[in-house]
């Protein structure tokens, strides 16, 4: 029929991790506006989560806010029973926590010969075993339903290789690889996993702020490796991730796909 949503999720279920600000907030969104049956926002800190959710409420959307970081076993189980028991099991797991953890900076590194092993953690933590975690504790319910999608946001750092950031490159590489895997192993399920690889996202700033970032030379010369001369927004990604949730995306999965303004092109 004309005018239905090619991107409706059916009432489905999502959690989707790190969603308290930025891209994950916008890709919360997205899957509310999209009839999704419930949301789920994660966030390491719990009053960033609530604010989320209270908005997606808003729209006349079941959502529930659930503290945890994804770096700890026992605190995705935990918040994923609560979320489980407020909305009921999610068939939609988003894992977008990432950059260097809940209490770190991102930065670069110094050259990875000169860097201290006891950095590399705080990238493999998040960026990795996060990713696992999630999965691990997620994929039953999905499973057991028959259907189920999970979308992991990498980088391009792990997909084309960033100097300075060794360790983060490589755990979002393996976070890629997982999908992979996991696309093998969950196929005969109806489960699909599929990553999004994004370069650099504009930072929560107000237009007078951006334009003022946008201005700065050394952020021009940064932008002319971009082809659309912009950095990513929040819905860039939404777009992305809303589509390999829905039924539009049924028959691709083990896939990367690169959301990043035209920084690389190379596979």
């Amino acid at each position: 029929m004309i005018g239905e949503d090619p991107l409706d999720l059916d009432g489905q279920v999502a959690f989707v991790t790190g969603a308290g600000q930025g891209a994950g907030r916008g890709i919360a969104h997205a899957l509310a506006r999209h009839n999704a049956g419930g949301v789920a926002v994660n966030d390491f800190v719990a009053e960033r989560a609530e604010i989320v959710a209270a908005e997606i409420r808003e729209l006349g959307v079941p959502a529930v806010g659930v503290q945890a970081d994804v770096g700890d076993h026992a605190s995705v189980a935990a918040a994923m029973k609560t979320a489980a028991e407020a909305l009921g099991p999610a068939t939609l797991l988003v894992n977008n926590a990432g950059n260097a953890g809940p209490r770190a900076d991102m930065g670069f590194s110094p050259p990875f010969w000169e860097a201290d092993p006891g950095e590399w953690d705080k990238f493999m933590r998040t960026n990795l075993y996060g990713v696992m975690n999630c999965c691990h504790l997620a994929l039953p319910a999905m499973v057991e339903a028959g259907r189920g999608r999970v979308v992991t946001i990498v980088s391009d750092s792990g997909r084309v290789g960033e100097a300075r950031l060794s360790a983060y490159s490589a755990a979002k590489a393996g976070a890629a690889a997982l999908m992979r895997s996991l696309a093998k192993e969950t196929g005969r399920y109806g489960i699909t996993c599929n990553a999004v690889s994004l370069s650099t996202l504009e930072p929560p700033m107000s237009p007078e702020e951006l334009e003022g970032l946008y201005a700065n030379e050394r952020v021009k010369a940064q932008l002319s490796r971009y082809t659309l001369r912009r950095f990513g927004k929040p819905d860039d990604v939404a777009g992305m991730v809303l589509f390999l949730c829905s039924d539009a995306a049924a028959w691709i999965t083990g896939q990367t796909y690169p959301v990043n303004g035209g920084y690389s092109f190379s596979q």
